[in-house]
């Protein structure tokens, strides 16, 4: 569980392998290459700081990883929460946010929280990814339209003020750079599937603007020459008031990144036919997140887009992976001065087509078709994302799915009562109805049907409370009953209780293995007394005549139901 995936495939790794995971890792570092810097800028930070974060974090999450293909590095995923932190905190706050909530996914590994993952809501992840797209997009109007504004607000209503207030001074040089570069990756993606095509949009319009003198941003224009040095490890300077003031985002970066690692883990192997390790991945994606701040990187987690990349080329390794890291060292060392010279309207460009993929409007749209309570948790944490906060959204959209998801299980749970007056003709094909067995005089019998929670619970309490007269034997069955909480351990304790003030004999039958776990687990079978638990309702019955005094009655035999036969012609 706790075993990298890299040492359990190098038992068998050979040549072939080899040149496999090398031509995928360096296609892979190629295509990286320009969505580490456009997701460093579009955070709100440098661009070499996308670079490193793609070169450690990437080199470290295939290294220690669970899954044999994954790619790791900065998403459009943490683009709206980082910039948010840089805005307040500044670069020391992201540091120390991006390295605690390494520790904590650290910690949600060893505790194998892999799996539980999975039960995020998907009108949850569809909402704030749809969301986060939204954002990105609108964030990259600037760039793609050139307009002189000296910095975007964080706040969406006052970017959406600012860009049409300044819609006045877009540039028509940068509006050509833009819709060439994006008609470029739309066509050549179309025919071309092994060179990516942002790869191909960055290089030409760098040639352009460099040969014919476009003015136009560049990188190097606005952020100068990227450094062709590795930086030194620094740790950032770690305050308690600093640790309360970041607890949100370093809840969220954590969130996104199990979230978003291990949905790529999944989707990888899909198309490899594999198994990844979840809970490794969540420890691998911790180290990577504690060592990349470090360095002066960002937060980093599972890049769908390049792991599926790698996929495709050939690799089938987590040395694909740390070729990727290692083929961006080697460009940021040697060639990262000619980053300097990548127009800014085309990481733009290119970033509004990660929006795109991003905004999976197609699954948004599907999904308003669904029941109400995925259309408000849809709906609510997108427009929460987009309008208020990406922490505030996923914080409400969590609360309220959970209680959405209490109310649903409170619908389908009911609790059905019987007795000799009531229900006594209704024709049922069950062959362990109540209505076909034959209930004692003073006998009731109280049918919990689904989960027994404190959600449902009191459905339970309204039925028993509307007795007017108790029977001298109480009978609850529960053979519809999958798994019970305290409440409902709670409230089978007070009906105890009740019952044996008021000369009331409590049975319980059909208790499936979780909830007589949690009564036995309770110390309720003692209270109730192991001889008034019973698997099924007719030995519970029988138990009731032998309280009652009267003789006991074989257990029916069971209900065959006729079939008519349609004559045939």
């Amino acid at each position: 569980m706790f075993k990298p995936k890299l040492f359990s495939t190098l038992r068998d790794y050979n040549l072939s392998k080899f040149i496999g995971d090398a031509t995928a890792g360096t296609i892979v570092g190629i295509v990286a290459l320009p969505l580490a810097i456009a997701f460093g800028i579009a955070s709100g930070v440098s661009p070499e700081r996308g670079l490193l974060t793609a070169i450690i974090a990437g080199f470290l999450i295939s290294f220690l990883g669970g899954s044999r293909v994954q790619i790791g590095g900065p998403t459009g995923a943490f683009v709206v929460v980082v910039y948010g932190v840089v805005e307040k905190h500044g670069l020391e706050g992201l540091a120390i946010a991006t390295f605690c909530a390494g520790i904590l996914l650290v910690i949600m590994g060893l505790a194998r929280f892999g799996s539980l993952i999975k039960f995020i809501p998907h009108p949850l992840v569809v909402g704030f990814t749809s969301g986060i797209a939204v954002i990105i997009f609108i964030s990259q109007v600037k760039d793609l339209l050139g307009l002189q504004i000296a910095k975007l607000p964080a706040e969406f209503p006052a970017k959406i003020e600012a860009l049409a207030s300044h819609m006045s001074t877009f540039s028509v040089a940068t509006l050509a750079i833009s819709l060439g570069s994006i008609l470029t990756i739309v066509i050549w993606q179309r025919f071309v599937k092994r060179i990516p095509g942002s790869l191909v949009a960055l290089v030409l319009s760098t040639l352009i603007v460099y040969y014919f003198d476009i003015q136009v941003e560049t990188v190097g224009s606005r952020f100068g020459a990227i450094p062709s040095t590795f930086p030194a490890p620094s740790l950032p300077a770690f305050s308690l008031a600093t640790l309360r003031d970041l607890s949100q985002p370093i809840l969220v970066i954590a969130i996104l990144a199990a979230i978003e690692s291990l949905l790529s883990a999944v989707v990888a192997d899909g198309m490899i036919g594999g198994k990844h390790r979840s809970n490794m991945e969540l420890i691998a994606q911790g180290i990577a997140n504690m060592a990349s701040p470090i360095f002066g990187g960002i937060p980093a987690t599972g890049a769908l887009a390049r792991t599926a990349t790698n996929i495709k080329n050939g690799g089938r390794t987590p040395v694909a992976g740390m070729i990727h890291a290692i083929v961006l060292l080697a460009i940021m060392l040697f060639a990262g001065k000619l980053a300097r010279l990548i127009p800014l309207p085309t990481l733009a460009a290119i970033l509004a087509i990660v929006a795109y993929n991003m905004s999976e409007w197609r699954t948004f749209l599907s999904l308003l078709k669904n029941p109400a309570s995925d259309v408000i948790v849809l709906l609510v944490t997108f427009l929460l994302t987009v309008v208020v906060d990406l922490t505030v959204a996923i914080e409400v959209g969590l609360v309220l799915s959970m209680f959405l998801f209490m109310r649903q299980m409170a619908l389908v749970s009911n609790v059905g009562v019987y007795t000799r007056s009531l229900d006594e003709d209704e024709e049922t094909e069950d062959p362990l109805a109540i209505s076909r067995r034959n209930v004692p005089p003073d006998v009731a019998v109280f049918e919990i049907n689904g989960p027994f929670f404190f959600g449902a619970a009191y459905k339970f309490t309204e039925a028993i409370t509307a007795i007017s007269k108790f029977p001298r034997v109480l009978i609850i069955r529960m053979r519809n009953v999958p798994a019970i909480d305290s409440t409902g351990l709670k409230v089978i304790e007070e009906v105890h209780r009740s019952s044996k003030e008021k000369g009331t004999s409590l049975i319980v039958s059909g208790v499936h293995s979780q909830p007589l776990f949690a009564m036995e687990k309770a110390g309720l079978v003692s209270v109730l007394g192991e001889e008034n638990i019973f698997g099924n309702i007719d030995d519970a019955l029988n138990r009731a005549r032998a309280i009652l005094n009267l003789p006991e009655q074989m257990a029916p035999q069971p209900y065959v139901p006729t079939v008519k036969r349609e004559r045939q012609t």
